[in-house]
């Protein structure tokens, strides 16, 4: 058994070379991890990269395995790899919202008076504002960024953890592809995809919020540099100064 690591909600152990093993940090985490093992195998199929699709090993405790799926994060992000990403997201987003939902994917919920109080940045009630009107018709990963896309030898091999995975704003899944990559390959993930300028901006929305869920998961765990480097991550996208609690 090895020791993968933990992230903001499971950790994670690596079973006879072969099976990524996941407990839960927190209780809540707990029914995010079955739902996973009910909706990811409606899915898995629908999509052109490898994903996890776990199965329950236990259920008290709640402990989920899915087979490891290859590659590591990319260092270096090209054109072709962009391709192959917006044709996976042309697929997920055109999966059927209400099957997804009959396998428990609901909508987010976004915390935006902890936002308000938690983060007090001078001007920024226009990006908050702006939450109020995004859609929320499409299936989404909700946490798409350069950690959970993989790939060895100059192509993408898998996109992994589907924990934020709901019905939402289809943007969320484009902000860091358009708006934190390389050139080429942001201009073939938004040729693959057909990207609008009116998606775009919504992407760009959602890639300013970004920040500000660090700074509040910092806040949670008492870990005060997580916060600050949340922090710096506002200043950076928002251009303005910030302060928190």
């Amino acid at each position: 058994m090895t020791y993968l690591g933990e992230g903001w909600d499971s950790t994670a152990v690596l079973v006879d070379g072969r099976w990524v093993q996941r407990r839960p940090r927190r209780p809540e985490i707990g029914p995010q991890l079955l739902r996973e093992t009910a909706v990811m195998p409606w899915l898995a199929p629908r999509l052109p990269l490898p994903v996890p699709v776990p199965e329950v090993v236990s259920l008290d405790p709640v402990v989920v395995r899915h087979e490891l799926v290859p590659g590591q994060e990319i260092e270096n992000l090209t054109a072709a790899q962009g391709r192959q990403l917006g044709e996976f997201l042309r697929a997920l987003h055109a999966a059927p919202v209400a099957e997804a939902a009959a396998r428990g994917v609901g909508p987010l919920t976004l915390p935006v008076d902890r936002f308000r109080a938690e983060v007090r940045v001078p001007g920024a009630e226009e990006l908050l504002a702006r939450l109020d009107d995004l859609p929320a018709d499409t299936l989404v990963h909700g946490d798409l960024g350069p950690e959970h896309v993989l790939g060895r030898d100059g192509v993408l091999t898998g996109v992994i953890d589907f924990g934020d995975l709901h019905v939402g704003d289809a943007a969320i899944d484009l902000a860091w592809a358009l708006h934190s990559t390389p050139p080429a390959f942001a201009a073939a993930v938004a040729d693959t995809y057909g990207v609008t300028p009116e998606l775009r901006e919504r992407a760009l929305t959602w890639h300013r919020l970004g920040p500000w869920h660090e700074v509040l998961y910092g806040n949670d765990i008492g870990d005060h540099e997580m916060a600050e480097v949340g922090l710096a991550g506002v200043v950076q996208r928002l251009g303005t100064r910030v302060s928190h609690r």
